[in-house]
């Protein structure tokens, strides 16, 4: 299940306010983050950057003399990834800690990790086919274009959805567990769904398998 304390990244140990900020910089390299979290016993007093640590008159003063530029961002351990990467988002972070229901720091999520689980739960590296629907949000329905897609023996791996600000079109994109997709678009064609894009993987199975696994590789260096 993808909630917090699955996506914890193994490893990343917090710093303490006892720490320098040369320390701090020397952990954010090991970890190819910009951000970590500051520890005091179990509580989790926020997060400093790259940036703040930077701005240090000395490298060698110890962290918890110095004001957190981020204090309050952090998930509990039974939030779902949705959350994880909308607090991710909104404070602009490469790491995220994880709390327990009494704010104790538990571990952190790296951009890196969650980037890695949300690759394979999309079904990246799986072959199939690519299907992208434009269509009026109020027409959208996930049952009827399953309905569709499993009536030619395929099944939906997974699903993303994109509007554009104050727009009520979306797009659907849909990635099938089938090669051949011709005889879904020509049933998708007859229940005039307008079809943006598609395309099979057919001819590019074992390209697209070589760029997950350098993505993968790329993000572990």
């Amino acid at each position: 299940m993808l909630i917090a304390k699955n996506l914890m990244k193994d490893g990343v140990l917090p710093l303490r306010t006892s720490d320098t900020g040369r320390e701090g910089l020397e952990s954010m390299e090991d970890y190819r983050v910009m951000h970590m979290p500051i520890v005091n016993n179990l509580a989790l007093l926020g997060l400093i950057s790259e940036f703040d640590i930077l701005s240090f008159n000395d490298l060698n003063e110890a962290i918890g003399n110095h004001t957190l530029s981020v204090s309050k961002a952090y998930v509990y351990d039974y939030q779902y990834v949705y959350d994880v990467m909308r607090t991710m988002y909104e404070y602009k972070l490469t790491l995220i800690p994880v709390v327990d229901s009494s704010e104790n720091y538990l571990g952190s999520i790296t951009l890196q990790s969650l980037l890695e689980h949300f690759a394979q739960s999309l079904s990246v590296a799986e072959p199939g086919g690519v299907i992208v629907l434009e269509m009026s949000s109020q027409d959208y329905s996930l049952s009827e274009i399953a309905r569709i897609i499993e009536s030619n023996d395929a099944k939906i791996l997974s699903v993303l959805i994109h509007s554009e600000p104050d727009s009520m079109r979306i797009e659907v994109s849909l990635k099938i567990n089938r090669v051949d997709i011709t005889a879904i678009l020509q049933t998708l064609n007859r229940y005039n769904y307008n079809i943006l894009l598609s395309f099979s993987e057919s001819d590019n199975q074992d390209d697209l398998r070589k760029r997950y696994d350098l993505l993968m590789n790329y993000l572990n260096i």
